[in-house]
């Protein structure tokens, strides 16, 4: 198939809309069951690109929860704790462990639940049993991957009452090397963005004191960097353990943007805390309740709190205890060994401190700034190891 007609474009007023090859060659893509949109195929073939790339550097299968063109979450294929497991609600999913696809989409899914709600799920390996059954109970507008296994096609076939969007990617495909686009009736062309981010001398250039870093700190690098070249930009990546906790999408200033995803990277580590994981829900309360529940909970915001009288009986059996201020920078302070991406330099030290709140230990950014200076003395404060990859990784 060389053209796919869809629905409308980014709105339902954009008519006509679809999908088609300038060069004469086949989609690269099969559309398995349902009708995906316009948006929805941005998402896929964005999500793909990322996963596959993370499966190149690693070895390790991957996957990617996408929302309007930038990643809510992205991770490896790693092995989940029991506490993670509670988490992001897979405890009970029967052959997690031996699926490590599975593994990767709960992590990407489960980082930042709030922002993966409705996503576009892309995955590097064969879509199996074990997955399908995590993405058959979470709301979700599709998936992309090379291949499903009957039992898991079977399973997102009955999606959506028989609707969702299930797409075959073609792993073979290579896309030509001059991409083009138009805006205003404009036609942009630009070499594709090609740069390999797994060379280990990306991260040889180390301008701080602290020179070292772990075998494990150069893989979360790696992940962060790749999650960035898929990022609407500005963009920053919080990563910990193959999997990114935070990330902060289309922020015209940097420190925002930073302040951002490392506030979801400390939701993240908040939701692990005991008075989270002992909520007592209420029996039958849905997902998106309960995700929104401990949204709010962990939040600040005395207008919008769910222990006050009279709210707290929607959600819990019984009152759960407030999780105080301080015991909140108590437990954030225990999360160490973050990896932070940046996809152009930072040009001042106060998105250093604000990754060091949240953890960072080690960093990897293109540098280039005219106060490298003080970024690099920044670092040195909290003995932070950064690299400076030379590398700017713009994505619109």
């Amino acid at each position: 198939m060389k053209e796919l007609a869809l629905k409308y474009g980014c709105n339902p007023n954009q008519k006509p809309s679809r999908i088609f090859m300038n060069d004469g060659r086949e989609l690269p893509i099969e559309v398995v069951n349902g009708r995906p949109g316009y948006i929805n195929l941005l998402d896929a073939l964005n999500a793909w690109q990322l996963v596959s790339e993370l499966k190149r550097a690693t070895g390790v299968a991957a996957a990617a929860s996408f929302k309007h063109v930038s990643p809510a979450g992205a991770a490896l294929g790693l092995p989940l704790s029991d506490t993670l497991k509670k988490v992001y609600f897979v405890n009970d999913i029967a052959g997690l462990d031996e699926s490590p696809i599975a593994c990767a989409y709960a992590r990407a899914r489960g980082a930042d639940r709030m922002s993966s709600y409705g996503d576009f799920i892309a995955l590097s390996d064969t879509c199996d049993k074990t997955t399908a059954l995590i993405i058959k109970r979470e709301v979700s507008d599709g998936v992309i991957a090379p291949d499903y296994t009957p039992e898991a096609l079977e399973i997102l076939r009955e999606k959506r009452k028989g609707t969702y969007n299930v797409i075959k990617m073609d792993p073979s495909y290579c896309p030509n090397p001059v991409e083009t686009k138009q805006v205003f009736g404009v036609t942009f062309e630009q070499g594709r963005n090609e740069i390999r981010l797994d060379d280990p001398m990306l991260f040889k250039n180390i301008p701080t004191q602290n020179k070292t870093f772990t075998p494990e700190a150069l893989r979360d690098l790696m992940v962060a960097l790749i999650t960035l070249k898929y990022t609407q930009s500005n963009s920053v990546c919080y990563v910990k353990d193959g999997q990114a906790i935070g990330i902060g999408a289309g922020q015209q200033s940097r420190i925002h943007c930073t302040r951002l995803a490392g506030q979801k990277a400390d939701i993240w580590w908040l939701r692990q805390h005991p008075k989270v994981l002992a909520l007592p829900f209420v029996d039958g309360i849905r997902r998106a309740d309960r995700d929104n529940t401990i949204d709010v909970y962990l939040s600040e915001d005395e207008h919008d709190d769910v222990l006050r009288d009279g709210a707290w009986q929607q959600f819990f059996k019984e009152k759960p205890e407030v999780l105080t201020l301080e015991e909140k920078k108590a437990w954030i302070a225990q999360n160490t060994k973050v990896a932070l991406g940046s996809d152009a330099f930072f040009p001042f030290g106060d998105n250093i401190e604000r990754a060091h709140k949240s953890g960072v230990e080690y960093i990897a950014q293109a540098g280039g700034s005219v106060r490298d200076d003080h970024v690099i003395m920044t670092c040195d404060k909290y003995n932070i190891a950064m690299a400076f990859t030379g590398v700017r990784l713009f994505h619109h």
